[in-house]
């Protein structure tokens, strides 16, 4: 389990993930659930914001966790990472592009 504080408006929350198995996990905030996520291909956006910096390029190859995109949401800078291991086959957002909650921004294959 990894505990991170972060500062949202000058209020610090603890946030605490715990890995359940390499392919599942969860996130809670005060002891709120998150959200929940799964092996996939496609790494999405976990929230509304904007992408302030693409990470990789087309045909990076990238590791679990690895950062591929800044995403800027609440005046916080969030790391947007893969989820596995593969290729960048597809990039679908650019640096200064407003995106939705789930919306895809980057395919690995």
């Amino acid at each position: 389990m990894k505990i991170y504080k972060v500062k949202v408006n000058g209020k610090v929350y603890e946030v605490e993930i715990e890995s359940v198995t390499e392919k599942e996990g969860s996130i809670e905030v005060n002891d709120a659930p998150v959200t929940s996520s799964g092996e996939t291909k496609e790494v999405k956006s976990p929230m509304a914001g904007n992408i302030l910096e693409v990470k990789v390029q087309v045909g990076t190859k990238v590791a679990k966790g690895q950062v591929v995109a800044i995403l800027e949401a609440m005046k916080l800078e969030n790391e947007v990472v893969s989820e596995v291991d593969g290729v960048v086959k597809q990039i679908l957002v650019n640096k200064g592009q407003t995106v939705t909650m789930g919306q895809v921004l980057v395919i690995v294959g």
